[in-house]
């Protein structure tokens, strides 16, 4: 389940649970809480999977980058050797290749920083919305422990 909707129905919980009068603090149904909770704990290693499946597919798509430019430069050597025969096409032929190489590269470095983005932003994301389910957590714990010490509970 996603750990956002289950934030949402912690939030939504605490929000519809009956306030004391003239009083900020809230009574929550401890039977309507735990099982959020126990839910948010299950959806937290989800979202960390797919975190690390997201770096894996940029991983994947740096090898693909890698493979494509080394195949490139390879064709392009290839090309240079067979037109060797004759000087100025041999010229002409290593330029051509230093073009596709160069070019090659540039692609590669272009594609991997957009893979690094896309992770980079993707887990700054996943960052963000840990860190919010975080703090409702630990709002919604404090809340309970405040409400156990005044009501005298242990």
């Amino acid at each position: 389940m996603d750990i956002l909707h289950l934030v949402d129905r912690l939030e939504e919980t605490v929000k519809k649970s009956p306030r004391f009068p003239f009083s900020a603090i809230r009574l929550v149904d401890e039977r309507q809480v735990w099982p959020l909770i126990d839910q948010m704990r299950i959806s937290v290693p989800d979202e960390v999977r797919r975190a690390q499946r997201t770096n894996q597919e940029r991983e994947r798509i740096l090898a693909q980058a890698r493979e494509e430019a080394e195949r490139l430069v390879r064709r392009a050597e290839e090309r240079v050797e067979e037109l060797t025969a004759e000087h100025p096409i041999a010229q002409a032929a290593e330029a051509r290749a230093a073009a596709i190489r160069e070019k090659a590269e540039r692609d590669a470095a272009a594609l991997r920083a957009e893979a690094d983005d896309y992770v980079f932003n993707a887990l700054c994301q996943l960052e963000e919305e840990l860190r919010r389910a975080l703090r409702v957590v630990e709002n919604g714990l404090r809340k309970i422990e405040e409400e156990r010490a005044a009501g005298g509970r242990p």
